[in-house]
């Protein structure tokens, strides 16, 4: 009886490894959504340039506001994938593709990309992957809006490294709601969508449309 309870769970940890690693419709998927979220990235850019202007003319730092789109695969990817890297990679390949097409930012997107990416992985981490309800999506976002905040305010390439302490404390408090509504709550929904069209039947989240909401 002990040996038979022994190998039952040693065939449920190994099972649960299992669960971890990626298999290749992962990795496909995971450079679809990426591929996606360049296609986003550079869209986005161009709406950065038209609501440049009237924002600057009222309060430079509330451009914090609309960076949250730019950090949608990193959430998106982890909801939809259920792995670990999944944000990071997600988010990374994403910048990646902006660059391809000719981001404005040049290469620093793609540090953006690995902190944004990094900042919603450390999130998920956090509840050990086992969590992905709404108020961890909104966490997840917050956070690589959190990074991307401290990333355009304080390292070198910032773009508004310029800015007062004050200034840099609120558009780092903008980019943060902006990626936990955005990222975090736009994906959400859209991996409820997308579970409820049966499209996620080969993933752990086949089922998000039916998920309780809060635990």
């Amino acid at each position: 009886m002990t040996d038979i309870s022994a190998q039952h769970g040693s065939s449920s940890r190994s099972s649960a490894r299992r669960t971890y690693n990626w298999r290749v419709v992962d990795i496909v998927v995971a450079a679809l959504i990426a591929v996606a979220g360049g296609v986003i990235f550079w869209a986005w850019d161009q709406g950065a340039n038209l609501i440049s202007t009237p924002v600057n003319a009222i309060y430079p730092p509330l451009s914090g506001l609309y960076a949250g789109g730019w950090m949608i695969p990193a959430v998106l990817g982890m909801l939809i994938i259920r792995k670990p890297g999944a944000a990071l990679f997600c988010e990374t390949v994403a910048a990646t593709g902006e660059l391809i097409m000719g981001s404005q930012y040049g290469t620093t997107v793609l540090i953006s990309g690995v902190l944004q990416g990094l900042g919603a992985e450390l999130v998920f981490a956090a509840f050990l992957y086992k969590k992905f309800n709404l108020p961890v999506s909104l966490l997840a976002g917050a956070g690589a809006g959190l990074f991307c905040g401290l990333n355009d305010s304080f390292l070198p390439w910032g773009w508004n490294i310029a800015y007062e302490a004050g200034d840099k404390l609120a558009y780092i408090v903008f980019t943060t709601i902006s990626g936990a509504v955005i990222a975090g709550g736009l994906s959400w929904l859209a991996t409820r969508g997308l579970a409820k069209t049966g499209v996620l039947g080969s993933f752990a989240s086949r089922k998000a449309a039916t998920e309780p909401v809060f635990s």
